[in-house]
């Protein structure tokens, strides 16, 4: 890995990187987290639900997997990037426990420069391995990168396509011989949800500047934009930026208000970062249901939901335009909305609960 990180001309298609700093995950990782989300599926914090449901214990959050996995490339492609922009074809692919070492692989796919000429894109597909190899996440993202020399152009142009839809042949949950819908607090069952109904999550949680910096250390996401003021009060923005994973961690912990009985999620057909969240903004969120799935299962099924987070806007109380026509006609997202994600998540469905 260079010294001081890798810049857009560093990063042409092609390339395959072991990325450093393998990471065992412990009790504490697993509390810290809950802290500093809010998270309360109980399939990550208690033992015996956990058990109930087919598993060994409680497995580590996915979300919590994500973050570990995608921090391990932050030093090698995304260090000098001033935002993440989307992600394609995620996939959860075994449960993680605490105790379990991750590494991770990334490959460069694409790369192009923007046309103001002074960052470009790359588009990157990145696989994170347990200490058997085996691998328990794999995902597609696409990052801005700043470049070393903004002001010599480079002509790389050269996007690849991205999935459309995430596959779920892959992704395992155990049998769920019972569930005990006591312990989420939940009445909805996978058959009690309905493609076009729109849950507003009732709860908003404000963004503190320790936490979020606080968080996305715990990931050992290193990317400057998050920590370096100095560097952030030269920028368009002129503040540090919160990472975007963590705004998907404090709307995903929202959601449960409405979802109770999710018991994960199983993939993301992709994502966007629609626009900045900063120290002191407000998330709140909303979760449309695109598509109930039956997996041939009798114990669970999926819902494939598209999961907003906005800032400073409580969508319970007033409504909120996902996108408004800029000045030059275009179509925009609204400058309250900060995500845009399409997941598929598992959930029980009324014969489980016996």
């Amino acid at each position: 890995m260079k010294l001081g990180g890798n810049f857009f001309e560093d990063l042409g298609p092609g390339q395959r990187l072991i990325n450093p700093v393998p990471r065992t995950l412990t009790e504490g990782d697993v509390a810290l987290y809950i802290a500093l989300t809010g998270d309360r599926n109980p399939k990550s914090c208690s033992d015996e639900f956990a058990r109930a449901l087919g598993f060994d214990r409680a497995p580590v959050h996915d979300m919590l997997v994500f973050h570990i996995v995608f921090g391990r490339a932050v030093g090698e492609i995304s260090l000098n990037s001033p935002g993440n922009l989307g992600y394609a074809d995620l996939r959860f692919l075994r449960p993680v426990y605490t105790g379990d070492t991750l590494r991770a692989e990334t490959e460069t796919l694409g790369w192009r420069e923007t046309s103001k000429g002074d960052t470009g894109v790359v588009w990157v597909r990145t696989v994170g391995f347990n200490q058997r190899d085996e691998r328990v996440l794999q995902f597609y993202r696409w990052v801005m990168v700043n470049k070393r020399a903004p002001s010599t152009p480079t002509h790389a142009d050269s996007a690849p396509d991205m999935p459309a839809r995430a596959s779920l042949d892959q992704v395992s949950f155990p049998h769920v011989a019972r569930f005990d819908a006591s312990a989420t607090g939940g009445d909805r069952f996978w058959e009690d949800y309905d493609a076009g109904e729109r849950i507003t999550h009732p709860q908003g949680m404000t963004i503190e500047e320790a936490e979020h910096q606080m968080a996305t250390r715990l990931y050992q996401n290193t990317a400057r934009v998050h920590f370096n003021q100095l560097q952030q009060s030269a920028s368009r923005h002129g503040r540090r930026i919160v990472y975007g994973g963590h705004v998907i961690s404090v709307a995903h912990a929202l959601s449960f208000d409405g979802l109770e009985n999710v018991l994960g999620m199983a993939a993301w057909n992709g994502g966007s970062h629609t626009n900045p969240t900063f120290a002191g903004d407000t998330l709140f969120a909303w979760s449309d249901v695109l598509e109930r799935i039956d997996i041939g299962r009798d114990d669970i099924g999926a819902l494939r939901l598209r999961l907003v987070a906005v800032k400073n806007v409580d969508p319970s109380r007033e409504d909120v335009a996902m996108k408004v026509a800029g000045e030059d006609g275009r179509e925009r997202y609204h400058a309250n909305v900060v995500l845009d994600l399409d997941y598929v998540a598992l959930i029980p469905k009324r014969a489980a609960a016996g």
